[in-house]
């Protein structure tokens, strides 16, 4: 019977869990989590806040399979060092990262325990596919997300999802840091409070979830999906970014009902290419390791972004006078979420209607968004910006007022968050700017800001940074190149 570490980072579930079932099948099991402060971006206050809430939950599921959840603090090498030793294990298994510093040390740490002796063993669950897996006709990484989609969903399909252990056997006396002492989350607060009601942070509220998506909402995704005023998106993002659920759970719950004879094939490509579109995003991230902090296209190392600290903080509170953005941005510091349509409207304004670099936005929903995903939220911004790969042209520039008539046409989502102008009607929702005095005064909207700056100017000024960044450009090219996981 051999004794195997499983260290958990970004797989923090017993549900398909390769190295956990591996390890109960060879003998007895040591789960691991080390919080490792030294290496790689840190998570922002609402993945910290949401990573706190996971670990106690997967305490609790792994007690009851048998074995609790050891946690310690400090630098991942030293510490794997001294609970072999504590425990004399022979292997050590655990989930492949692929952000470049932590991938990097991880490869590190696995030379040198294999080299003492120690056998390790790595599985890549976080996506659906290796990163090195899809590459194109002449064996390169793929720079366009539709040939990559292809691509995917012509390869071999990912497995099937594992069952959990049934039973654990661990060893006891092992110490163990107590989860308050990593300090996570700040304590209780009014923000955090909002949080707590909007999300259940268990595995198996996630896998309720799934089921709950398939069944109910899945039929009508490809309608539905770019509706905030509907339910109808999964909202499982931040599940998959802690790795409460995995990838091919998800994919394999939706290709059932596909499998099944379901009517509505439109709806499950679709959800199946937002689950491609992560994977897209992790996969450019190891051709171009600082996607987050550098622009792909090389006309926008020259963009003259403007220091704007009155508008951002009006976008950050959701006080810019344009109800669909100020929807969004309150959803986002109220739930720690906000839907995807909106994502795109409201980091649209920020970089075009204010000119606000887009590593500004970027850097405030790593802190506030409990799904904040590395390579997602990067790739996101860059392609909203139009300077990233497959990026939509920075001509597109949302209309805000259009965008919530188009989306939210009776106002729903703007009533539910911004309550100031529950009030109106359809005919101003949209435009409070334009109601008469007295109307906005019987519905209780004065207090309401104008628009910080108007769309058709706006628009014109975009256009013109756009045309100057192009011209300081001229020969400039991008420098990446592809860094493979471990």
């Amino acid at each position: 019977m051999r004794t195997t570490i499983v260290l958990f980072q970004q797989n923090l579930r017993v549900a398909d869990n390769p190295s956990l079932v591996r390890a109960a099948e060879c003998g007895r099991v040591v789960p691991l989590f080390i919080w490792d402060e030294s290496v790689g971006r840190q998570p922002g206050a609402a993945s910290r806040w949401w990573l706190y809430k996971a670990l106690a939950d997967l305490q609790k599921n792994l007690s009851r399979l048998g074995t609790p959840l050891i946690l310690r603090r400090g630098k991942t090498a030293a510490v794997l060092h001294h609970i072999l030793q504590e425990t004399g294990a022979e292997v050590a298994a655990w989930q492949e990262r692929c952000e470049r510093p932590i991938a990097l040390r991880d490869m590190g740490i696995a030379d040198a325990l294999r080299k003492s002796g120690v056998e390790v063993f790595l599985d890549d669950g976080f996506l659906l596919f290796h990163p090195t897996a899809i590459r194109t006709a002449a064996g390169r990484p793929f720079r366009v997300f539709t040939p990559f989609a292809r691509a995917c969903f012509t390869a071999k399909l990912p497995a099937r999802p594992l069952a959990p252990p049934k039973v654990l056997r661990g060893i006891a006396g092992l110490a163990s840091e107590t989860l308050e002492s990593l300090n996570l989350i700040p304590g209780a607060s009014a923000w955090t409070k909002g949080l707590a009601k909007t999300w259940d942070i268990r595995e198996s509220a996630a896998q309720d979830k799934i089921a709950d998506f398939v069944a109910q909402r899945l039929t009508h995704y490809a309608d539905d999906r770019d509706r905030p005023d509907r339910e109808g998106t999964s909202r499982l993002s931040p599940y998959l970014h802690y790795g409460q659920i995995s990838p091919r759970q998800l994919w394999h719950a939706v290709q059932n009902e596909k499998a099944a004879g379901d009517a509505a094939h439109p709806s499950i490509e679709r959800y199946l290419l937002e689950l491609l579109w992560r994977e897209f995003s992790w996969h450019l991230l190891q051709q171009f390791p600082l996607v987050a902090e550098k622009p792909l296209n090389p006309a926008f190392v020259h963009f003259p972004w403007r220091a704007d600290h009155v508008g951002l903080e009006a976008w950050q509170k959701g006080l810019t006078g344009y109800p669909i953005v100020d929807a969004g941005m309150r959803q986002l510091w109220q739930t720690g979420w906000m839907h995807n349509r909106v994502r795109m409207v409201v980091a649209s304004f920020l970089i075009k209607h204010l000119l606000i670099d887009w590593r500004v936005g970027e850097a405030w929903f790593w802190d506030t968004l409990v799904d904040a995903d590395l390579g997602a939220n990067a790739a996101s911004w860059q392609w909203v910006a139009g300077c990233g790969a497959d990026a939509a042209p920075y001509f597109r520039i949302f209309n805000p007022i259009l965008q919530g008539q188009k989306f939210d046409p009776n106002g729903d989502y703007i009533r539910r968050y911004v309550p100031e102008l529950a009030g109106l009607t359809v005919k101003y929702i949209h435009t409070p700017w334009l109601a008469p005095v007295a109307i906005l005064a019987e519905a209780g909207a004065t207090a309401y800001p104008q628009p910080i700056i108007e769309h058709g100017f706006a628009r014109k000024r975009a256009l013109a940074a756009l045309a100057q960044a192009k011209g300081l450009a001229q020969n400039t090219k991008p420098v990446g190149h592809a860094f493979p996981c471990g």
